[in-house]
């Protein structure tokens, strides 16, 4: 009995943690060589784990900025109404190597406010 349930559990395990992995990639993607400005205008958001994320459009394109957890967004200070569709922010971050549309933020200004993500 001991046995079988050890067998599974170990089954279990097998399956479950690849998945985990796939779903919360890397830093390693994004170019840490290449740090960036952009400013622009809030177009969507999200307020959820892992990661909050909005599309902003600066420089002429609609760009997908990977934020912090929410938890930690909202110990510093950032608010899932500060990151409302329309309003103007300033975000310092990272590009991704294989998406020239992403980015990662290290910190984001709202308001005059810094927030420092990582």
């Amino acid at each position: 009995m001991i046995r079988a349930l050890t067998t599974m559990t170990a089954l279990l395990a097998a399956f479950l943690l690849p998945a985990a992995a796939l779903a919360h990639h890397g830093w390693s993607e994004y170019d840490t060589s290449k740090a960036m400005t952009l400013t622009g205008t809030i177009k969507d958001s999200g307020y959820e784990h892992p990661h909050g994320h909005i599309s902003l459009e600066a420089q002429s394109k609609t760009w997908q900025v990977i934020l912090a957890p929410p938890s930690r967004m909202e110990n510093r200070g950032l608010s899932k109404a500060g990151l409302k569709p329309g309003r103007s922010v300033t975000v310092m971050g990272y590009p991704n190597r294989s998406k020239p549309e992403e980015m990662r933020a290290e910190r984001i200004t709202v308001d005059g406010k810094t927030i420092e993500l990582r």
